[in-house]
């Protein structure tokens, strides 16, 4: 939907590389600090549960004692000695081999959680499959679990900028590579909740590796893969939330090596004893903001409950519904319009009637919006959608002016492939804005009563 909007848009010539500039084009500044507000929130919290993770495995691994002091301090100094310098580099291009690593590790965990957790033992002490599942089919925690998968598997803000490093980029490339990567993360994160939820049941933890025996050779192995992939991935967090700061404070330069002079030449800005420059203090601020919560909570759950309810339904399901109603805004006028006048008449829509007295003339979509609406259209808060995609509509059309008025020429015609709006999408939309705004207060106010009670 987000990649459909930004590359085959029939009136969006301008290339969109970001999710942010994305919802800029039709919602403008309010818009755009909405996406960066929750990227910066997503990512924080995923930083702080990798950090928490580690605290959970790599003092277990290594046989230390389990006690508060020496989880701590292992995980302060393994992650200042690998995770900050990796943080600091200047882009992400920088980690494609540990990123490699971090998925292999990822898969190998997977293998070892289906050989070794106690899935036979634990069903048959609970009374066998069918027991436990009508045990555990429904659950009043479903909304803490949906906030973890929506931090899990939300992957929009990285959407545009894997399809443009696409050889071929076409939106049925997109549609296959789209859907076999996330098919293939779903699969896998199923596996591993299932396996665990099945090996522990009541007992199972946040942390599934904490439930393992702590000496075990397959236990302190898991341990290691785990730590190995969130060694490797805290980095790609800490660039998008950089990305979001420099953004807002520096009008997106995180290097800050050029200034202007005061007879307006630019010179080389200084650097903090001599080496330390701004990318490297925004890294910086961002390793301690959060190594202190993780340094003094221990519980993983609630931060990634909390953080994807939030940071995950605005991105994943309110973000994109609102993109495609917004960039889309005139032909969801024409189509909810064009059901007015089928509800009142009974003549079909797409048939264009002529104007009285002129049989060239065919009437304006909107004044011809008239009669009775059908049942369903205030229970599906039809009014407020079409209100929503005027103002999207109308915002598109003025960044446009705006854009060609400093760049002339920059909105010509969209050469390449396009698009059109597909009318069961604007289905989607509206019932992913729904969805997502319940996923939040739900996962929120969920959190708060258990942690409360």
């Amino acid at each position: 939907m987000i990649v459909e909007t930004a590359s085959y848009h029939p009136n969006l010539p301008v290339k969109i590389q970001t999710y942010e500039d994305l919802m800029f084009m039709p919602y403008g500044e309010k818009g755009k600090m909405f996406i960066l507000a929750n990227k910066l929130l997503f990512a924080y919290g995923s930083m702080v549960a990798y950090l928490l993770i580690i605290k959970d495995t790599v003092p277990m691994m290594l046989g230390s004692p389990n006690d508060g002091l020496t989880r701590e301090m292992t995980m302060l100094v393994t992650s200042f000695v690998i995770i900050l310098p990796l943080s600091s580099m200047r882009d992400m291009a920088s980690l494609a081999s540990t990123s490699l690593l971090s998925v292999g590790a990822d898969v190998v965990l997977l293998i070892f959680m289906c050989i070794y957790a106690p899935v036979s033992e634990s069903v048959n002490s609970a009374g066998g499959f069918l027991e436990v599942l009508k045990d555990y089919a429904f659950n009043t925690h479903f909304f803490i679990g949906l906030g973890i998968i929506s931090q899990a598997m939300t992957c929009q803000p990285l959407a545009l900028i894997v399809n443009g490093s696409l050889e071929s980029k076409t939106s049925a490339n997109w549609g296959k590579v789209s859907s076999y990567s996330l098919s293939t993360a779903w699969l896998l994160c199923s596996i591993v909740g299932l396996v665990g939820m099945l090996a522990y049941l009541d007992d199972t933890q946040a942390n599934i590796l904490n439930n393992f025996e702590t000496g075990s050779i397959a236990a302190n192995g898991s341990r290691g893969l785990v730590a190995i992939s969130m060694i490797f991935t805290y980095p790609m967090q800490c660039f998008v939330a950089r990305h979001v700061l420099a953004k807002v404070l520096f009008n997106g330069d995180s290097e800050g090596e050029i200034e202007m002079s005061d007879d307006g030449v630019q010179i080389a800005r200084g650097k903090y004893l001599g080496c330390i420059g701004r990318r490297v203090m925004i890294t910086l601020g961002i390793y301690v903001a959060t190594l202190v919560p993780a340094l003094i909570f221990n519980d993983l759950g609630p931060v990634l409950s909390i953080t994807g309810s939030i940071g995950g339904s605005c991105l994943a399901y309110i973000g994109p519904g609102l993109i495609y109603l917004g960039a889309h805004g005139d032909a969801f006028m024409e189509y909810t319009n064009g059901m007015l006048r089928k509800s009142s008449s009974g003549v079909d829509p797409s048939i264009e009637l002529p104007a009285a007295g002129n049989a060239s003339a065919t009437m304006d979509s909107e004044q011809s919006a008239t009669g009775s609406p059908p049942l369903w259209w205030y229970p599906l808060l039809v009014p407020l959608w079409r209100k929503v995609a005027a103002t999207g509509g109308a915002g598109l059309k003025l960044r446009l002016q705006q854009l060609e008025e400093q760049n002339p020429g920059s909105t010509t015609t969209r050469t390449g492939e396009i698009v059109t709006p597909k009318h069961s999408w604007f289905f989607l939309s509206m019932f992913m804005v729904v969805f997502g705004i319940v996923a939040l207060v739900a996962g929120v106010l969920s959190n708060v009563y258990v942690n409360l009670y």
